[in-house]
């Protein structure tokens, strides 16, 4: 078998990697592209990253390629033997064939020279072991000890070796197992699902940042509740995210039964990821019903009840961030997300006023959009009917929406009053007093007793100043 049998997605990629194989060639070294992108070629996936093996020693030739090329950028990892080279719009990692081995404690490996077979079968999975030579004299050759190709034909991950033995030398492959099958809609072959389950405490030496790498990698694939139903069957969920995998597990008291919210929220992340590459979007999602737990109580007459899962909800987010050492710039966008997203559909009624919907285009702000989006993915009944009607009760809210945002300018809402005036017309030293004057025409804007304009608040100021300076005075004596 050949590669050349598998047509490259890109002829430039192609280019290169022949290119490589001449200064090979030229330079008597034997050289394999191996890895992700011989799996990627096979699959007919594009791929700007170049795993090259080289039998003998990788950072020579990696200066050399590098020399070569006329690279400007070459990163080396000397303890691994490893070398990048960023070359045009392409990583190209060229490494020595080694040997690994690793202690029961550390994820990081003893490394030393090592036969082609050797670094073969350190591989994470089969469908990453195979390679094929770049020389000439036997170019796109493949070499494949491990069956990788029948198991890219199949859609199996598994791995090359005993998988206990793979997950305990390097448990991030715990999660890139789960992450491959996510990405590249494979299964998990029996023994290695099974493993996964069994060797999951072993994450505990990994950094949280690699594996929130990969767990992000997950959430931005084409539909995460692949992965994230892959995490929590093997447990790795419950020991990784243990507040998520509560949301799991139904409860029925006479009639009534509430569906349950893990797997609820797993639609709701696949809606999300169809509509939005936004990953923090899709992160909003996955925690929007995150406090239902807490907040479950049942009641006679109704039923069940999660009273005030909403705002319970994003109060707990920088908390759970923190711990699970996600990054936290987007801290805001998240809990506001989650804050406001039973907001929308209470203002369906034809009795909600304009003071309602102004309140809500301002707590979303810039988020609105996402907001409505969210809000819509969030309808996940098997009834086509129900979840028609919901769509149309949103369509009439972004209706409301639309019709304020025009008529009262609100996009970009703040008071049209600035600080420095209040200060003047109150004689008003910075303080808590002139927060207060300017919330007073804010709610009046909102409410609709005044428009969105400079001229009406001035008026406003003129009209209550006796009773703004009054309730003002306390600061002024400060």
């Amino acid at each position: 078998m050949n590669i050349l049998e598998f047509p490259a997605i890109d002829k430039n990629t192609d280019d290169l990697i022949r290119l490589i194989g001449r200064i090979a060639d030229k330079n008597n070294f034997e050289v394999y592209a191996v890895g992700g992108y011989v799996r990627d070629r096979i699959l007919s996936r594009e791929r700007k990253e170049i795993d090259l093996l080289v039998v003998g020693d990788g950072l020579t030739f990696a200066q050399i390629v590098k020399n070569e090329l006329n690279a400007s950028d070459i990163i080396i990892y000397k303890n691994f033997g490893t070398a990048l080279i960023n070359y045009l719009n392409y990583k190209i990692e060229i490494v020595g064939s080694r040997r690994e081995s690793y202690t029961k404690n550390s994820r990081k490996p003893k490394v030393e020279p090592g036969s082609f077979e050797d670094d073969i079968k350190r591989r994470d999975f089969t469908i990453n072991a195979l390679a094929f030579s770049i020389n000439s004299k036997n170019y796109g050759e493949i070499i494949d000890l491990f069956n990788g190709y029948e198991d890219i034909k199949n859609k199996i991950i598994r791995t090359p070796l005993e998988p206990s033995i793979t997950f305990s030398d390097d448990p991030l492959r715990i999660m890139r197992a789960i992450r491959f099958a996510t990405q590249l809609d494979f299964q998990i072959e029996e023994n290695t699902l099974k493993a996964i389950e069994e060797m999951r405490e072993r994450l505990a030496i990994v950094s949280h940042e690699r594996i929130v790498d990969e767990f992000f990698k997950i959430m931005m694939a084409h539909k995460p509740s692949k992965g994230l139903a892959l995490m929590f069957q093997t447990k790795v969920l419950e020991f990784l995210y243990p507040e998520i995998a509560n949301m799991a597990g139904v409860e029925q008291r006479k009639e009534f039964h509430h569906k349950d919210v893990f797997w609820h929220t797993l639609e709701v992340v696949d809606n999300v990821a169809e509509k939005s590459d936004n990953l923090w979007l899709r992160l909003a999602a996955l925690f929007h019903d995150i406090a239902k737990p807490l907040t479950k109580a049942y009641d006679e007459k109704i039923g069940w009840t999660f009273h005030g899962h909403d705002e319970i909800g994003a109060r707990m987010i920088k908390k759970l961030f923190a711990k699970y050492k996600f990054p936290l710039h987007k801290i805001d966008y998240i809990q506001k997300l989650i804050r406001l997203h039973l907001r929308p559909i209470a203002l369906v009624d034809e009795q909600v006023t304009d003071s309602a919907i102004r309140r809500l285009i301002v707590a979303a702000g810039e988020d609105l959009e996402d907001l409505i989006t969210l809000c819509r993915c969030d309808i996940t009944s098997k009834n086509p009917d129900k979840v028609l009607t919901y769509q149309k009760n949103y369509d009439i809210v972004v209706q409301k929406i639309h019709d304020v945002l025009e008529r009262d300018k609100l996009r970009a809402f703040q008071s049209p009053v600035k600080g420095d005036e209040i200060m003047k017309i109150f004689n008003l030293p910075p303080c808590k007093g002139v927060g207060i004057i300017k919330k007073k025409i804010e709610n009046a804007i909102l409410d609709g007793e005044i428009p969105n304009t400079y001229e009406a608040a001035i008026d406003y100021i003129n009209q209550h100043f006796d009773e703004l300076n009054k309730e003002v005075e306390p600061f002024r004596n400060n």
